[in-house]
C-alpha cells in the first residue's frame, strides 16, 4: 500500500533530504524574483523588461533542455545537482549590481544564467525520485514535489514583498544565495544512488542519444501525449508577466498586493498536486480526462481574471487556475516517470521540461508583447482564449491515453 505524505517523508530520509533542499531554494528563489520584477518595473517604468526577465528564465532551460537530459543519463544525478545550487548561488549574487535603467541587462544574465542551471537540476532531480521511492510511493512523492513548489512560492511571493519594502531588495537576494548553498548541502547528505550510473561506461555521441530519445517517443504515442501535456497551462503562463501592470491600473495596489497575486498562485500550485493524487489514485485510467479538466480550469479562471476590478476574487481566481496548472504538471510527471525504463528517463524529462518551459517563455513574450498594444486585461484574456483552444486540440490528439487502462509501464 502507498504511504501517506507523512511517513513517506519520515521513513525516506534521502527523498526527505531532497525534498527539503527544493523547498529552501524554491523558496529563495520568489524572495529574488518579486522584488526583482518590482524592481525592474520601478526603473523602466514599464512590463517589458518583467517579462523579458521572465522569459530569459524559461527560454533558456527550452534551449539546453535536450542536452541536458543527455548529461543526466551520463553522470552522478547527485553531484550535478550539488554543482548547479552552487552556480546558481553565484548568478544570483550578481543581481547586487542592478542599480538603474542601465544596468537592467544584468538582471537578463543573472536569470538566464540560473535558468541554464534549472535546466539540468530540474530533470536531475525528477529522474532521481523513482530511485529514492518505491514504486508505490511515486504518486505521493510527486505530489509532495509539486506542492513544494507551490508551498514556497506562496511564502516566497508573500515575504519577499514584505521584506523588499521593508529592507530593500539586496537582502532578498542574498537570502537567496544563501537558500542555494543550504540545498547544496541538504544534496551532499542523500546516501541512495540517484541512478544506475555507471563510471567509466562507455557512450556513444549525444546525437546518437537524442535520436534514441526521439525513437522512443515515436513508438508509444502515450509519450508523446504526455511530453504534449505540460504546453496547455505553461501557454497561459505569460498573464505573470502582466500581474505589475495589472496591480497598477486595475487593482490599484502596491507591491505588497503584486506579490499577494504571486502568492495565489502558490496556493493554486500547493493545492493541486494533492487534488491530483485523490482523484488519479487507484484510476490510472483518469489521466487524459484530468489532464483535460485541469487544463481548462487554467483557461477558464484566468479568462474570468481578465474581466474582474475586485482584487479579493481576482486573486481567487488565480488560486484556481493554478489548481488546474499544477494538477496537470503533476500528473503528467507521474505517467512519464512511470513509463520510462532509469537509463532513458533523465532525457524523457528533459524534453518534457523543454516544451513546457519553451511554451511558458513564448507565452511571457507574447505577454510582452500584447501589452505593448493593448491594455493588459485584454492581453490577458487573449492568452486565456489560447489555453482553451490548446486543451481542446491536445483532447483530440491524446486518444492514444484513452486506450489503456492503466498509467504506461516500463
Amino acid at each position: 500500500m502507498p504511504r501517506s505524505a507523512g511517513q513517506l517523508l519520515r521513513q525516506e530520509a534521502d527523498f526527505r533530504r531532497v525534498y527539503l533542499s527544493q523547498l529552501v531554494s524554491l523558496g529563495g528563489d520568489w524572495f529574488a524574483m518579486i522584488p526583482l520584477l518590482a524592481l525592474l518595473q520601478e526603473l523602466t517604468s514599464g512590463p517589458l523588461w518583467g517579462a523579458l526577465v521572465l522569459a530569459a528564465d524559461t527560454l533558456v532551460i527550452a534551449a539546453l533542455s535536450p542536452y541536458a537530459g543527455v548529461i543526466v543519463d551520463r553522470v552522478d544525478r547527485r553531484r550535478l545537482m550539488i554543482l548547479c545550487d552552487l552556480l546558481s548561488a553565484a548568478f544570483i549574487a550578481t543581481l547586487f549590481l542592478v542599480r538603474d535603467e542601465s544596468t537592467a541587462w544584468i538582471a537578463l544574465i543573472a536569470l538566464g544564467g540560473v535558468a541554464g542551471v534549472k535546466a539540468f537540476y530540474g530533470p536531475a532531480a525528477n529522474a532521481a525520485l523513482p530511485n529514492l521511492v518505491p514504486k508505490q510511493d511515486l504518486l505521493t512523492a510527486n505530489a509532495l514535489s509539486g506542492g513544494a513548489w507551490g508551498i514556497m512560492l506562496a511564502v516566497g511571493a508573500s515575504l519577499g514583498a514584505l521584506l523588499a519594502s521593508a529592507v530593500g531588495t539586496s537582502w532578498c537576494f542574498a537570502l537567496d544565495v544563501a537558500t542555494f548553498c543550504i540545498s547544496a548541502a541538504l544534496v551532499q547528505r542523500v546516501r541512495k544512488p540517484c541512478g544506475d550510473h555507471q563510471r567509466g561506461q562507455a557512450r556513444g555521441r549525444v546525437r546518437d542519444d537524442l535520436r534514441e530519445t526521439a525513437s522512443f517517443a515515436r513508438k508509444d504515442r502515450r509519450i508523446t501525449a504526455l511530453v504534449l501535456a505540460k504546453p496547455g497551462t505553461a501557454l497561459g503562463n505569460g498573464v505573470l508577466a502582466l500581474f505589475p501592470a495589472l496591480g497598477a491600473a486595475v487593482f490599484h495596489i502596491g507591491d505588497v498586493g503584486v506579490g499577494l497575486l504571486y502568492a495565489a498562485r502558490g496556493v493554486g500550485a500547493l493545492i493541486g498536486p494533492v487534488l491530483g493524487r485523490r482523484l488519479l489514485s487507484g484510476r490510472e485510467g483518469r489521466i487524459r480526462l484530468l489532464t483535460l479538466a485541469s487544463t481548462l480550469t487554467f483557461g477558464l479562471a484566468y479568462a474570468g481574471f481578465s474581466a474582474v476590478t475586485w482584487f479579493p476574487l481576482a486573486a481567487l481566481l488565480v488560486v484556481t487556475a493554478h489548481i488546474g496548472g499544477s494538477m496537470n504538471s503533476t500528473l503528467s510527471s507521474f505517467a512519464l516517470q512511470s513509463a520510462t525504463p532509469d537509463t532513458i528517463r533523465g532525457r524523457v524529462l528533459s524534453v518534457d521540461f523543454m516544451f513546457s518551459t519553451l511554451s511558458l517563455g513564448a507565452s511571457q513574450l507574447v505577454a510582452g508583447g500584447l501589452a505593448t498594444m493593448m491594455d493588459a486585461q485584454h492581453a490577458a484574456l487573449c492568452i486565456a482564449a489560447i489555453v482553451i483552444a490548446y486543451g481542446v486540440l491536445w483532447w483530440s490528439f491524446a486518444h492514444s491515453l484513452h486506450r489503456t487502462n492503466s498509467c504506461p509501464e516500463k
